[in-house]
């Protein structure tokens, strides 16, 4: 069943008007004929079965069904600071990392990044990961669409991460699975979880105690070490495996 994320949606009486690119893909592209059944999320925390009722114009006219719509979302809100990696990397991160269950993905400029990007590229790059991040979030059925944030400073990510109920490093010279399993285990339901990732050359230990400053744990993910494109995958599927019901 088709995905479609519409916050912007006039709602009236049952009834959903869907306007712009999502009607334009709906009539023009897919030709979805009237009675076919679609889902429609505003984005935040509402997923609605829809059945196409007509079309106005360019406008499609969307029938609200009662069923609801099984949950989606992880228990626990989890943010991914990733170091941004060089050549395309980054798109393959936030596409499976919201495939996974991420809240919001926040791209890191870090001491040992390859590459260094300029505000016009930020901007261009930043609106690219987005578009993934919504193409995700529809054909993996999710209720919120992750936001992916700004390129920040490291300093700016760590300060960003302190509100967080934990902050929690997976770093290649951790060796404590149990303790790693420990804090996994003791998520619960509505906590926020700011997980950092290197990027391809690790952190730099100046980096390590700026995060531990700020309350971080440092874990470890096993016995291998992982490429920056790997390990925020191998932490949000741990995380699966412990939260989810």
């Amino acid at each position: 069943m088709y995905h479609f994320f519409a916050p912007e949606a006039a709602s009236e009486d049952g009834i959903l008007i869907l306007s712009g690119e999502n009607a334009h893909h709906i009539g023009r592209v897919l030709r979805l004929a009237v009675g076919e059944r679609v889902v429609v999320s505003d984005g935040q925390d509402c997923d609605r079965y829809c059945e196409i009722a007509g079309y106005r114009g360019r406008d499609v006219v969307l029938r609200v069904l009662p069923e609801s719509v099984p949950e989606a979302e992880l228990p626990v809100r989890i943010r991914l600071f990733q170091g941004v990696p060089k050549s395309d990397k980054m798109e393959w991160i936030v596409q499976k990392a919201v495939e996974l269950g991420a809240a919001g993905i926040v791209p890191v400029q870090m001491k040992r990044c390859v590459v260094k990007l300029d505000e016009k590229q930020k901007k261009a790059r930043r609106e690219r990961w987005q578009k993934l991040a919504e193409s995700a979030a529809k054909q993996s059925g999710r209720r919120v669409l992750p936001a992916v944030g700004p390129v920040m400073t490291f300093r700016e990510a760590a300060a960003e991460a302190a509100s967080a109920d934990r902050i929690l490093v997976p770093y290649e010279s951790a060796d404590d699975m149990e303790k790693t399993r420990q804090l996994l285990g003791s998520l619960r339901p509505g906590m926020s979880v700011a997980v950092f990732i290197g990027p391809e050359g690790g952190f730099d230990p100046e980096e390590i105690r700026i995060l531990q400053e700020a309350g971080a744990e440092i874990i470890t993910l096993g016995r291998r070490i992982l490429r920056t494109e790997t390990a925020g995958m191998a932490f949000l599927a741990m995380c699966l495996l412990m939260t989810e019901q």
